[in-house]
């Protein structure tokens, strides 16, 4: 082995950090991974404590892709805005993309893209704003003809 790819391995085993965000609607995610023993904290509650099933399930769907992969960080994750499962989405979003980054693994990319091709690159569906002079953002008057 030369000397340059021993440098490059000692560099890819040091303790490093990854921070990455995830967005949907108006909830925003942001995701640290450090090496570690698998732990994932939203908000510092461990995310098995986490009350709602729905998004307990949704946010953990990349920690189960990923597998083993997944014991070997510790996540830790900051979310606000939007509702319950918003911020869920957007959690998943940024723990996907983190997980990626962190490991730099084309097949782990390729696996969530191929299970859900928003669980890296978002959702960019957005509420319409509301017009002035009506109630929503597309509601009408209703028209009568007689």
């Amino acid at each position: 082995m030369s000397a340059g790819t021993s440098g490059a391995k000692v560099l890819q085993e040091a303790p490093r950090v990854v921070i990455s965000v995830g967005k949907k609607k108006t909830a925003v995610a942001r995701a640290v991974l450090r090496p570690g023993i698998g732990r994932v904290r939203i908000n510092g509650y461990p995310l098995e404590l986490w009350p709602i099933e729905m998004a307990r399930v949704k946010m953990s769907e990349p920690l189960v892709l990923a597998g083993d992969l997944a014991k070997k960080v510790d996540i830790d994750v900051n979310v606000s805005g939007g509702g319950y499962m918003g911020q869920a989405t957007a959690v998943r979003i940024a723990i996907a993309r983190g997980l990626v980054a962190f490991f730099q693994s084309q097949e782990l990319k390729e696996l969530y893209e191929k299970y859900d091709s928003y669980m890296l690159k978002g959702d960019p569906r957005r509420t319409e704003p509301k017009k002035p002079g009506i109630k929503h953002a597309r509601s009408k008057r209703q028209k009568a003809y007689r």
